[in-house]
């Protein structure tokens, strides 16, 4: 009999049958709860200082209307024109992670198969539905990169994340539309996308693709993650399905007003500067973890975040806690383990100061 959730480790599948040892839902967010008080926060990826003046301005505007329901049809018809397709392609959401529930439950998938390491809760929203889910583990000697050929014909539903978190590794648009097929639905997590300065491997917006489904998120690089507000991007009839699977007004009015004000040209020449600045600060990163021999980052690198090995990564991570700094622990992400941390991108003299506890920390604990 085989397991519950089995795993893919290569072309010829294998199934595991050992008990599942992540914890799905582990966020980052943990990092810096509950007694992290003061802590530079490297463990989670929204961008700092945000939400801009000008969008707390927009969102505080929208208060005056909380008398009445939700309207989102101006919102959507932003998020439309923004990516050049009609609105009937587009359903807002409360935060992407809504979107996984909603697709767990409104996809009928026989077979789903979710490529890892990438954000956990996918998997969990499949899961929760009574999914089995299969894993395909990309390996980190191959650099975490998806070979089409590894996915099973038999996969019904894929799931994706590009770029992904959190090995940070931005996959060529073309090698995922290769695992598009008639019968099957592919998910592309896109959260992290409009970090990425021009969106190269970008495929919101894409009408040929088919079962072709796009997730987005605006809590990320808008600093929005406590006011719950990403969108689904894909065929009219996956739309009106998930649509049906949502509760009566799901998005907020405030979080409405936000995503209008987040598709202005103003604002997607904000987000594309910040994404170029994101660039050059992980650059810098980069360069700096390079001069530690204890340390291997997964290069080349497209998020606003980059993930490194490094032995006892468990008691560096600690060691950082008391020098000030929480990363992310990696070992909750299927296919990594104790060895990995996830560290956000941030200014330069924050990476600098993080750079010399991270040379304290590795003394501290031998590594």
């Amino acid at each position: 009999m085989c397991a519950r959730y089995p795993t893919i480790s290569g072309a010829a599948a294998a199934m595991s049958t050992r008990a599942d040892r992540h914890d799905l839902r582990h966020h980052g967010d943990a990092e810096v709860r509950d007694g992290a008080a003061g802590l530079v926060d490297l463990a989670v990826n929204v961008r700092a200082e945000t939400p801009p003046p000008w969008l707390r301005a927009r969102i505080a505007e929208s208060l005056t209307g909380l008398a009445a329901y939700p309207d989102g049809r101006a919102a959507r018809a932003a998020v439309a024109a923004r990516h050049g397709v009609p609105v009937e392609r587009v359903l807002l959401t409360a935060g992407a992670a809504e979107a996984f529930v909603l697709l767990a439950r409104a996809v009928r998938a026989r077979t789903p198969v979710v490529v890892h390491p990438q954000f956990t809760e996918p998997e969990a929203a499949l899961r929760d539905a009574g999914h089995e889910v299969r894993r395909l583990l990309l390996r980190s000697g191959e650099g975490f990169r998806i070979d089409p050929a590894e996915v099973p014909d038999e996969a019904d539903l894929v799931v994706i994340g590009n770029p992904t978190n959190p090995t940070s590794v931005l996959h060529p648009a073309e090698a995922i539309v290769k695992l598009a097929r008639p019968g099957r639905t592919l998910v592309v997590d896109e959260a992290f996308m409009d970090a990425v300065p021009g969106e190269p491997e970008a495929l919101a917006g894409r009408t040929d693709v088919p079962g072709l489904v796009v997730l987005r998120s605006l809590t990320k690089t808008w600093g929005l993650a406590g006011l719950r507000i990403g969108y689904v991007l894909a065929e009219p009839g996956t739309i009106a399905a998930l649509e049906r699977a949502q509760p009566l007004w799901p998005v907020s009015t405030p979080a409405l007003a936000a995503a209008e004000a987040c598709m202005e040209p103003a604002a997607l020449a904000e987000a594309e500067a910040a994404a170029c600045a994101m660039a050059r600060e992980r650059a810098h990163l980069l360069a700096g973890l390079a001069e530690f021999e204890e340390i291997r980052a997964v290069e080349p690198a497209a998020g606003p975040f980059v993930l490194i090995r490094t032995d006892r990564a468990d008691a560096v991570r600690a060691r950082l806690r008391t020098l000030g700094f929480a990363a992310r622990r990696g070992d909750t992400f299927p296919g990594l383990d104790a060895r990995w941390l996830r560290l956000a991108v941030r200014d330069r003299s924050t990476t600098n100061r993080f750079l010399q506890a991270l040379d304290q920390a590795l003394t501290a604990v031998g590594g």
